[in-house]
């Protein structure tokens, strides 16, 4: 398992609950795992076809509006591979963020468009905390299921992070806005 790529799990865990489309997949991914995980449908393509090569999952054809759709499913195989992946530890928690980057080479640049820069991160943050905040409301009605636990969970850990970066915001453009341009 220690060349397992990261997406072969994220598509079998999400089609160990149903099944799905690439671009069911791809609307998954982009909206309940888009806090903490991304992929592009020219990853998810080829993974998908590798993991029915591999017996993980496997592919089926319907018809729906006299158009072709390619659905799959997660088969046993693939069920036992993702339970052993996620019993391995994590190999690396990783956060990318374009404007921590832009702020850490920003020592050239006027502090008004520092600020702008941290006035954005500040409103996406906000945006982003006000829907993780109605997805736990939505789910604290359903924490006696063990799923919905743990998406709730995923979710908190978003909210807490979130408002650790309001919070950061704030001192930041406090400091910025006071510390002297020479």
């Amino acid at each position: 398992m220690a060349t397992e790529k990261k997406l072969d799990c994220v598509i079998l865990g999400l089609l160990s609950h149903e099944e799905l489309t690439g671009y069911e997949i791809k609307k998954r991914i982009d909206t309940r795992l888009k806090y903490f995980w991304g992929a592009s449908y020219g990853s998810i393509y080829p993974t998908l076809s590798d993991l029915v090569n591999r017996g993980l999952a496997t592919k089926r054809e319907i018809i729906e509006n006299n158009r072709t759709k390619l659905t799959y499913t997660i088969t046993g195989n693939g069920r036992d591979y993702l339970k052993k992946w996620l019993i391995l530890p994590a190999t690396r928690d990783e956060l990318h963020y374009e404007t921590l980057l832009k702020l850490f080479f920003s020592g050239d640049i006027e502090k008004t468009e520092v600020l702008k820069h941290i006035e954005r991160f500040e409103d996406n943050i906000k945006s982003e905390l006000s829907l993780l905040q109605k997805y736990a409301d939505q789910l604290s009605g359903f924490l006696e299921d063990e799923q919905h636990m743990y998406y709730y969970l995923t979710i908190t850990f978003g909210i807490e992070t979130f408002q650790s970066y309001l919070k950061w915001c704030n001192a930041t453009s406090k400091r910025n806005r006071n510390y002297p341009k020479s």
